[in-house]
């Protein structure tokens, strides 16, 4: 199993780590009296631990998930004009539609009395294939095997997942929550993390619902809309939101998401639970739908140890992914989960360790009404940092932390596009169509000598335009990239009819409402791209990442700490929070675009809101509204350095321990 998966010393030392946490468990039995078995929170460690001393089998756990799954998957939303129309929300509905596809034979499916629409596939009804054990048989073959060896199947056995939509699982359909006629909806094989998974002991569950074709708006036309299990009316975050609300409702133990802004973080944040978005070339985009330059595949657990025990089996090199070539020589002699032992400690000092707050995402001055209690929530995480022991490096509630590196080197390091963005200072020559782009390069020629400022820039930093910062760095785009990698992907997945992504805007299904984003002509803007050019994106994150790397060494800084999002989840169907000087309503993503390993862990929670509410034309801020809705905080670290990420993380997380599972989700009857 695991063997296959990870390198010479690292291997050997993750199956030594693994060893030892069982007998450990096993050692324990004679020594004091074990705590009883919950499943509301339930850790892998707490799993494994019970498995082992025949509190619960495998298969009683599942059945445990299933218990749950039917009692709070069922539709969160009223849809009178049927699941394609507009919806409305209901206030505490109990409810959270966060699966989509459920890993049960057909004949078992229908025991449990789960309808057609979470079978495993739409294009095999009768779904008999031996080699297709569904998680019920999973579990049963791992409780034979322990029987017999007295073995637990590997370091993830017992945990129960479910699987971001977006990626390819053999067994489940996939469709990226479309509603796409596939002639066959499942895909050949499984994405390389998945089958990596499932060697480490993973049982897959179900397919997450989220945001069709992981873009915004926790609504897909094949799963239909899902909820916040925190206030039903609210948003659950963006596309990997199924996943995080399936995790925080405790529906499983953890779950995959992937993120391209702030999907894996921003769900995590609202549902207070944990979320990594690693550095991306730790992790193969394999069997990913659409997969692009910035698209980090991660965890979602309740726990920081947890998230590094998933990612362990996760992370390596992977042939079939260049990008992850980039990890050889990089990985850690021992697991990530050893570095997130302030989980399994209770408390882990932080001594020594320097990390500076990015006051750029925190300055209550730029932003709104709507960011100042997520904001003063952070402030009081920055207090537990230096209880626990770190060096806060904090340029003050005004101050900016990579200002200086910033006017310094992302003139000359973003040259062409810096200068694009900016024609006042460097003019082009204006034709027709560059009067229409204002920009330089193919459009037109430069009016002015355009190096000769770029060094007057280098030599005398005041010249630099006042409102450069790292706020406002971004709009990096990839021209052609996603007709691009949604075609490559189509093409070698092979099916007979879905084969383009043109095919996906003339043969699939899409909603229809006004208060969420159009699918269909997203498709439509995408097939319109006939060209591919993500170079820019590429020097961009290479610019970025000089730029930060440097301010990290100037001031000698091992980590970063900012909010995940500063604006509380909105109402499902209501306005968003416009975007003010950098700030988007959904987070902040453009650090780990750039390739910065990012994580979320729980912060606390608001006591009141502020929303926007549409009034004609205009969407004016009310409040304060009552709301107790979570707040995450985000640990920001060096590429590769998830190490690092794990150690600050845990250590915060076990001072603080802000995860508490929402009250509407409580357990049910006779669950342990």
């Amino acid at each position: 199993m695991l063997r296959t998966l990870l390198p010479g010393r690292r291997r050997r030392t993750s199956f030594l780590a693994f060893s030892l946490v069982v007998a450990a468990a096993t050692s324990g039995a004679t020594q004091e009296p074990r705590a009883r078995f919950h499943l509301e929170d339930a850790t892998i460690a707490q799993i494994q631990h019970a498995i082992v001393f025949g509190e619960i089998s495998t298969v009683g756990l599942v059945e445990l998930y299933l218990r749950r799954i039917k009692a709070y998957n069922g539709a969160c939303v009223s849809e009178p004009q049927g699941m394609l129309g507009p919806i409305a929300t209901i206030p505490r509905a109990g409810q959270l539609n966060a699966l989509s596809t459920l890993n049960l034979r057909p004949a078992t499916r229908k025991t449990w009395g789960f309808d057609d629409r979470k079978a495993r596939s739409m294009t095999d009804r009768v779904d008999d294939a031996r080699d297709m054990p569904d998680a019920l048989e999973v579990a049963a073959a791992q409780d034979a095997l322990f029987k017999q060896t007295g073995r637990l199947a590997g370091p993830l056995h017992g945990v129960v997942m479910a699987i971001k939509d977006q990626y390819d699982t053999f067994d489940l359909r996939t469709t990226s929550g479309a509603d796409a006629q596939y002639a066959n909806d499942r895909p050949p094989d499984d994405a390389t993390f998945v089958k990596r998974l499932r060697d480490a002991g993973a049982i897959v569950l179900a397919k997450a619902n989220m945001a069709e074709y992981a873009t915004d708006g926790a609504r897909s036309s094949f799963g239909g809309t899902f909820c916040n299990p925190y206030d039903t009316e609210r948003a659950p975050g963006m596309s990997s939101a199924g996943s995080a609300t399936a995790v925080a409702a405790n529906l499983v133990t953890c779950a995959i998401g992937e993120e391209t802004v702030v999907s894996i973080r921003w769900p995590a944040a609202v549902n207070n639970i944990v979320g990594l978005a690693p550095t991306q070339e730790l992790v193969s985009r394999d069997g990913m739908m659409g997969a692009g330059l910035n698209m980090r595949t991660g965890p979602l657990c309740r726990t920081v140890q947890d998230a590094a025990r998933v990612f362990d089996a996760i992370a390596g090199y992977d042939p079939k992914d260049e990008l992850t070539a980039f990890s050889v020589g990089r990985m850690p002699s021992q697991p990530y989960s050893s570095f997130a032992a302030g989980q399994l400690q209770g408390s882990q000092g932080l001594e020594g360790v320097r990390i500076g707050v990015i006051r750029e995402y925190m300055n209550k001055k730029l932003f709104s009404k709507a960011d100042e209690e997520s904001i003063d929530v952070v402030e009081r995480a920055l207090g537990d940092l230096r209880r626990l022991g770190a060096t806060v490096v904090d340029p003050g509630p005004e101050g900016a932390l990579f200002q200086g590196c910033v006017v310094r080197y992302a003139p000359q390091l973003l040259n062409a596009q810096f200068a694009a963005q900016r024609p006042n200072l460097f003019p082009v020559k204006t034709t027709g169509a560059t009067e229409a782009t204002g920009s330089a390069g193919a459009a037109g020629e430069p009016a002015t000598d355009f190096i000769a400022t770029l060094v007057d820039m280098a030599a005398d930093p005041a010249l630099v335009p006042g409102e450069l910062s790292i706020r406002n760095l971004g709009g990096l785009g990839a021209q052609g990239e996603g007709k691009y990698m949604m075609n490559k992907y189509l093409r070698e997945r092979g099916d007979a009819n879905i084969r383009s992504n043109a095919d996906l805007v003339s043969k699939a299904t899409f909603y229809q409402d006004p208060n969420f984003p159009d699918r269909k002509q997203m498709r439509e803007n995408t097939e319109r791209q006939v060209a591919l050019d993500t170079a820019v994106r590429l020097q961009g994150r290479f610019a970025v990442q000089t730029i930060v790397l440097q301010c990290m060494q100037e001031q000698r800084l091992d980590a970063l700490v900012a909010p995940t999002a500063s604006v509380p989840s909105p109402k499902l169907n209501g306005p968003r929070e416009p975007n003010v000087n950098g700030r988007s309503p959904v987070g902040w993503s453009f650090l780990g675009q750039q390739g910065f390993p990012v994580i979320s862990v729980p912060a606390g929670f608001t006591t009141e809101v502020w929303d926007r509410v549409r009034k004609g034309a205009e969407t004016p801020l009310v409040g304060p509204i009552r709301a107790r809705l979570p707040v995450g905080v985000d640990f920001v670290a060096r590429p590769f350095d998830e190490p690092m990420l794990f150690r600050v993380a845990s250590a915060y997380e076990a001072a603080t321990r802000h995860r508490t599972p929402p009250a509407d989700f409580g357990p049910l009857a006779g669950e342990p």
